[in-house]
């Protein structure tokens, strides 16, 4: 069966659809134990594994050994560091560690694709599978009231924290989107179709997205 993309406003509830897509079609969530499995088909070692997600993304790989860390985290965009006679080594990293991060995570939804049967929430699905055949491409918004009250709830913070939330990781995900892939991510004409989750419960979203899913060979590839 075709592979799902879905693209998500932060709190409209990707995680929950796309968990309950798998449940019903048998299909794999796309997350980084799945990105480590399949990288290991690729050969590649656990030690280099990198997730760059939209919102947030971590590197754990030999550049963290090169600087002696454990773990390095980025926030999208990441910091600029000038070509200093202090820092050269610092700039050389950073450009080398996101070059090999995104790389590694486009090989790894493409293999990931040719595996069939899986749903892949962020990490630029849109635009890596964007011209491959049987994928179905989704939007998932909602009003940022709507989502900042899932938040709220889910995370047992204020309203205004989970709204602060909201805003800092969309205009995360864009920059990522934008830095790396050079689109923008509320272009609808990288979608199929974009729903509004503010007006549906996680199981008619499912649905909605299954019955698109099993139309997808009458509708033109974009």
């Amino acid at each position: 069966m075709p592979v799902i993309t879905i693209s998500r406003e932060f709190g409209s509830g990707a995680t929950q659809v796309a968990q309950h897509l798998c449940d019903v079609l048998g299909y794999s969530y796309f997350d980084k134990n799945l990105m480590a499995q399949v990288a290991g088909e690729m050969d590649v070692s656990q030690d280099n594994v990198v997730d760059f997600s939209e919102d947030t993304y971590r590197m754990r790989s030999f550049f963290e050994r090169l600087l002696g860390r454990r773990r390095l985290q980025i926030e999208a965009p990441a910091a600029k560091v000038s070509r200093t006679e202090t820092a050269p080594s610092a700039l050389t990293v950073e450009t080398l560690s996101e070059a090999a991060g995104i790389k590694l995570v486009r090989d790894t939804i493409v293999a990931a694709y040719e595996r069939d049967n899986v749903v892949i929430v962020g990490r630029g699905g849109q635009a890596v599978l964007r011209d491959k055949p049987g994928v179905l491409h989704v939007r998932m918004i909602a009003p940022l009231g709507a989502r900042a009250m899932r938040v709220k709830e889910r995370m047992g913070i204020t309203l205004s924290e989970a709204t602060d939330l909201c805003r800092s990781k969309d205009q995360s995900a864009l920059a990522y989107l934008e830095r790396f892939y050079q689109i923008d991510w509320d272009n609808p004409l990288l979608y199929h179709m974009i729903i509004n989750t503010g007006k549906w419960e996680t199981e008619d979203v499912a649905q909605v997205i299954i019955g698109a899913l099993m139309n997808l060979k009458t509708v033109p590839q974009l």
